[in-house]
């Protein structure tokens, strides 16, 4: 694990591997918080080849990047303009931020976040908004410590008939 991170641009050839790192995180990180069938029949290659089409339509607006050490892809993110329903802001949203497991704790995440804010704030976006599951006290408390502040809003959505709650997290990106 001494080779650096690598921050990139995620291409289409990445899709399998990324889609590998988001079902196992996915499988991981909300054991308890939806409903385990749910999660059990997650597919990687599903998830790959809607992942594919995603890309492939994404248009420029939607920034995908890939952490890799060693050549390896360890970790995805995936962020663009803030979704309010159907309306874009002038802010942006961090949409996704997956780290393969057996990478926690190693700092693939931080290079990941750090990067998307970067790209973010350069772009002249003012704030980054992210949405995480209200039970996934592992991934609060990594946003928290990387600056972003529960604002109080708070959205449920459906997963096999149960409701799972998704607060929102703040970060100003420009003072």
């Amino acid at each position: 694990m001494n080779d650096p991170i690598l921050v990139r641009a995620m291409v289409h050839d990445d899709c399998e591997r990324v889609s590998e790192i988001r079902i196992r995180g996915w499988q991981h990180a909300y054991k308890g918080l939806m409903p385990q069938p749910y999660l059990d029949a997650l597919s990687v290659s599903e998830d790959a080849e809607r992942r594919r089409t995603f890309f492939v339509r994404a248009g420029s607006e939607v920034v995908n990047l890939v952490a890799e050490r060693a050549g390896e892809i360890i970790g995805w993110a995936c962020h663009g303009p803030y979704r309010d329903g159907e309306i874009r802001t002038d802010d942006a949203e961090l949409y996704a931020i997956y780290v393969d497991v057996g990478q926690f704790g190693a700092g693939v995440g931080q290079a990941l976040l750090r990067e998307a804010a970067d790209r973010c704030a350069d772009a002249g976006h003012r704030r980054m908004f992210l949405w995480v599951i209200e039970g996934n006290d592992r991934a609060r408390r990594f946003y928290e410590r990387a600056g972003f502040t529960a604002d109080g809003a708070e959205e449920p959505f459906d997963v096999d008939g149960v409701a799972v709650r998704e607060v929102r997290y703040v970060r100003e990106l420009l003072g």
